[in-house]
């Protein structure tokens, strides 16, 4: 039944064969990889002109240079992130260009960095995009879908966490269409309104209810830096493709190369479309309604009608999908740590779907986890978000300037120039909103990566371990067994012992001995008198436990027995009975489990289990 469940859930089993059916193609890729950066200019702009109105009015008219200074950075990155592309096929991004070039610490900063803000990007996403939804079901009369944005946001995270569980290829398909959808309907809104407004000029924004604008700080390069660094919100999820050139149909570089310059291409569009158009209708973010600039722009264009609505419906999905490019990435970034054995083996596994299911299953809890402790709150997650994706950014740009340094291939000066000056930019920004957002929860992640940090080096230290105690290379081959030592550890005599005893004395002919463990006085006898009946000729030694402990006797037997016979192997064999339903396991004290726990640790004995399976 549990099966059944599963395959309506996420369909039947992909072969291994069939891989490269599930490789994607440009048009299906931009939906997959593109979500985060196109959202992003869906607030990009409004992060703009909210530092830049602290300077009053005045400030705003900055907007352009501004909007215009992030453009080139994007373009910049852009570019940086196809030469990564092109070097590293394989995929892995940041982390991968980290690694071979800077080495292990900063790659794992790098990784470290991405993986917290891919959870911080379904959080922020999903948040964004149940607000529109409350939002435009409040002008619909319904303000009180607002009180139910924790639930609404968990179950898009399930929704999503669903579809990617499905395979990379079936998620694509279900997010082109919103994807497609947004960059639409903004596009025909830039065309539009620039048509427009050349005809008959542009009409300013009328505010239901007007801002009020206070210059609180003076118009200086601080100011300007605070407000550039907000736009590069807009960098947010550039990297995406380059994690994930694997995903793309042959030739994989080439693909997503080229998809990497249609988003490029689309997102410079739309955001220096957005960006003019704020500032030749006189968009402001309005504390008092919080009204978008999106909204503002589109509801003076367009009116409150159709295409009005049309925009806000696209604006919100693309939002919610935008957490879909971190359900690609996440999963994929954690396999190559698993590979590099920084991460547990299990993130390394595909799925019947062919996709890192573990993976994709951590992002969903660890993003829900977010948005219950902080309400499904973007605001509050805000300074929490870009931090981390500049991090890896500006070490990922310096890596590139090491290899090109290394290497030296042909226009290497012109490639050093790109990725050099896209280092020192992020990495403005990096410090621009580290020290801006660092009261406001920036401290959190910046704390977090070191811990990660040192939870990679650990995990791979005990592979290291464990390799190395495993390696044959050192390897003494082992003294043959002169003989077993059974001990049949046994709670009572039922159906379920017989089969142990037998299975003892065909191992250890000659040497089999039964313990029982008596935590209340009266029962001694009454096993005596069973076990002369039933106890297959297998001596019994009951242990007394005054204090109804079960391990501790037992050990302290185990221990005698062992410097009794220290040329034996020592076997301990334990007789357990399974419910045939998963369910009845909670109505049984897990004996078996907590001996083979208290016994899996010591050495030179094996523990062998037999089980006993109940019928319905």
């Amino acid at each position: 039944m549990a099966s059944s469940f599963k395959r309506l859930l996420i369909g039947k089993p992909i072969a291994t064969e069939q891989q490269h059916e599930e490789r994607l193609s440009r048009f299906t890729a931009l939906a997959v990889f593109s979500s985060d950066a196109l959202s992003s200019v869906a607030y990009a702009t409004e992060a703009i002109l909210a530092v830049l109105i602290l300077g009053g009015i005045a400030a705003l008219s900055n907007s352009l240079i501004i909007g215009a200074a992030v453009a080139i950075l994007l373009v910049m990155v852009g570019i940086s992130y196809r030469q990564t592309i092109h070097a590293y096929p394989q995929g892995g991004g940041a982390y991968t260009v980290a690694r071979e070039n800077l080495g292990e610490l900063p790659a794992l900063v790098a990784a470290g960095a991405l993986l917290i803000d891919y959870v911080l990007t379904v959080a922020v996403s999903i948040s964004a995009g149940v607000a529109a939804i409350t939002s435009l079901a409040g002008t619909w009369g319904y303000p009180e879908l607002r009180h139910l944005a924790v639930p609404l946001a968990l179950v898009c995270i399930a929704i999503v966490s669903l579809a990617n569980l499905r395979g990379t290829k079936e998620s694509g398909a279900i997010f082109a269409i919103p994807t497609y959808a947004f960059i639409t309907s903004i596009l025909a809104m830039i065309t539009f309104a620039l048509i427009r407004d050349a005809m008959f000029g542009a009409e300013p924004v009328v505010h239901p209810i007007p801002p009020e604008i206070h210059a609180s700080q003076a118009i200086g390069l601080w100011l300007l830096l605070r407000a550039f660094a907000a736009g590069c919100t807009a960098l947010t999820g550039i990297e995406a493709i380059s994690d994930g050139v694997q995903a793309f149909r042959p030739p994989e570089a080439k693909n997503a190369a080229a998809t990497l310059t249609t988003m490029v291409i689309i997102l410079v569009t739309m955001f220096i479309g957005i960006t003019y158009l704020a500032h030749l209708h006189g968009a402001v973010p309005n504390e008092l309604t919080h009204e978008t600039i999106i909204s503002q722009v589109a509801r003076t264009v367009f009116g409150v009608g159709p295409a009005y609505t049309f925009i806000q419906i696209a604006t919100a999905l693309i939002l919610v999908l935008a957490a879909n490019t971190a359900f690609a990435d996440f999963p994929r970034l954690a396999s190559f740590l698993s590979r590099d054995r920084f991460l547990p083996r299990q993130f390394a596994s595909r799925g019947d779907r062919l996709v890192f299911s573990n993976g994709i299953l951590v992002l969903g809890l660890c993003s829900a986890l977010l948005v219950v402790i902080f309400q499904a709150n973007e605001i509050a997650l805000l300074p929490l978000y870009a931090v981390g994706v500049f991090i890896s950014f500006t070490i990922s740009q310096t890596g590139m300037v090491r290899r090109h340094l290394r290497l030296q291939s042909p226009g290497w000066q012109r490639s050093i120039l790109i990725s050099g000056t896209g280092a020192m930019l992020t990495a403005t920004v990096m410090v621009v909103l580290g020290v801006t957002k660092f009261t406001h929860g920036a401290w959190l992640v910046l704390m977090l990566i070191p811990i990660l940090v040192i939870s990679f080096q650990t995990i791979h230290r005990h592979y290291q371990r464990v390799a190395d105690q495993l390696s044959l290379t050192t390897a003494v081959r082992p003294r043959s067994v002169r003989r077993l030592t059974a001990i049949v550890l046994v709670s009572g005599i039922h159906k379920g012992t017989l089969p142990a005893l037998e299975l003892a004395k065909s191992l250890a002919p000659d040497n089999v001995t039964a313990v029982y463990v008596n935590l209340e006085p009266e029962h001694a006898e009454r096993m005596h008198t069973r076990w002369r009946e039933w106890g297959c000729n297998v001596p019994l030694v009951i242990l007394e436990s005054p204090y109804r402990s079960l391990i501790t006797p037992l050990l302290k037997y185990i221990d005698e027995m062992e410097g009794h016979y220290r040329d034996d192997h020592l076997l301990i064999v334990l007789p357990e009975f399974i419910p045939s339903r998963w369910w009845e396991h909670l109505l049984h004290n897990q004996t078996g489990l907590l001996l083979r726990t208290a016994l899996m640790f010591r050495k030179g004995q094996t523990v062998v289990s037999v089980p006993y399976k109940l019928e319905r």
